[in-house]
């Protein structure tokens, strides 16, 4: 290739790179909450109580914290063009398994989607930092979390109209196709980047394999954001499965009615998402997420105490929880002094944070059914949010004494 083919493609490379971002965020978290919308229809064809089908979402969850040392290994070994690569295949393999069988099977499809998209979770960070300029992080940094939530949108309000036309199963499957037009479009991603830049960046770098892990472990912060983005995952997990039935339960909405509502809660996140990067370049992080960390808190306790104005908390937690999780992925870039540690603090966070995150929608669903009703339900969400907001806050600040 020429000089100038090269310069041609490297002044393209980082729009059609930030295209190819945003689809791979389609597909992260769409195949979770695929589920979600007709899990009423999957609990009567399969026999299964609340607790039990909560674990279709609440497994991958329970994935992102157990297979994150895999991913990052993963990464390390294959570098992270190849890793995104390998998590779409796997997302693809696994929605196409889920919808063939009974429990099990889709208990194993359920298993290799969520393994998949561990490896996404912890390779986007990476590619950000690597590919990105330091300005521009922050907002890329949003885009993608925007990205996961329109994703989560679009499954949220067309699952249950598929499956009234095609059946859940296929309804679940078809989400398929956003997934193959990612792997196409990362496909001449990968090659574009190898022809700007030789293997030298493509291939993984070996000096920095060994160490991404033990500096996590021995800091205080890590493991304080590492808490607050438990809290926050916890708090969207347990929303995100149960609120088209409390939607349905409470307010008498159909089922229908009731998931597309519910997206009402995962497109506001594009609000918080893009938000919170300008306002992260004006104000300091702990400030970010005390506001964050209120607005969410008004979501649980608003559905408590006045459920009849359910659109109005769902705008404030939908934006909410699509800011929490960019701030919290900011804080991560801005900590970290090169690739390899970024991915090290990356898998740290996010593995302890999902572990907590994955007993979310089984908790809430078996305190619903301990309780016949959805205001305990509730005040754990409650409390999960509160986690978020006070030991959100106390990272944010220790970061802000070593990160000014």
């Amino acid at each position: 290739m020429t000089t100038r083919d090269n310069g041609s493609l490297a002044r393209a490379m980082p729009w059609f790179l930030l295209v190819a971002v945003i689809l791979f965020a389609l597909n992260l978290r769409g195949p979770i909450v695929a589920i979600a919308p007709v899990i009423g229809q999957i609990r009567d064809e399969l026999g299964l109580s609340a607790a039990t089908a909560g674990l279709l979402t609440s497994l991958p969850v329970l994935c992102f914290a157990l297979a994150t040392p895999l991913a990052a290994a993963l990464i390390a070994r294959a570098g992270p063009e190849r890793a995104v690569l390998i998590s779409l295949t796997g997302i693809l393999i696994g929605t196409l398994i889920r919808a063939q069988g009974g429990f099990a099977v889709a208990v194993i499809g359920t298993l290799v989607i969520g393994i998949a998209i561990t490896v996404g979770n912890v390779v986007v960070p990476v590619v950000v930092r690597r590919d990105f300029p330091a300005p521009k992080v922050g907002i890329v940094t949003g885009v993608y979390t925007a990205a996961l939530n329109v994703g989560a949108m679009l499954t949220s309000l067309g699952t249950a109209p598929l499956a009234d036309w095609l059946g859940w199963r296929a309804a679940i499957t078809a989400w398929a196709v956003l997934v193959v037009a990612a792997i196409l479009v990362w496909g001449q991603a990968a090659g574009w980047h190898r022809s700007i830049l030789g293997d030298r960046e493509i291939a993984p770098n070996s000096s920095e394999t060994a160490q991404p892990h033990s500096a996590s472990y021995r800091s205080l912060t890590a493991w304080l954001l590492m808490l607050a983005f438990g809290g926050q995952a916890f708090s969207y997990y347990g929303i995100t499965t149960w609120l088209p039935t409390i939607l349905h339960e409470v307010q008498g909405l159909d089922a229908k009615s009731a998931g597309a509502s519910s997206s009402v809660f995962q497109i506001l996140a594009v609000v918080g998402a893009l938000g919170v990067p300008v306002l992260a370049n004006r104000w300091r992080p702990g400030s970010v997420v005390a506001l964050v960390g209120v607005l969410w808190l008004a979501m649980p306790v608003g559905l408590l105490l006045a459920p009849q104005l359910w659109p109005l908390w769902s705008v404030l937690g939908g934006a909410a929880q699509g800011g929490g999780i960019t701030i919290v992925f900011i804080i991560i870039v801005r900590m970290s002094a090169s690739n390899d540690q970024a991915r090290g603090m990356s898998a740290f966070v996010q593995g302890g944070g999902y572990l907590l995150a994955a007993t979310g929608p089984s908790i809430v669903g078996a305190v619903h059914e301990a309780t016949g009703g959805w205001s305990a339900p509730l005040v754990v969400v409650a409390a999960s949010v509160l986690v978020l907001l006070i030991v959100g806050v106390t990272a944010a600040v220790r970061v802000e004494s070593r990160h000014p």
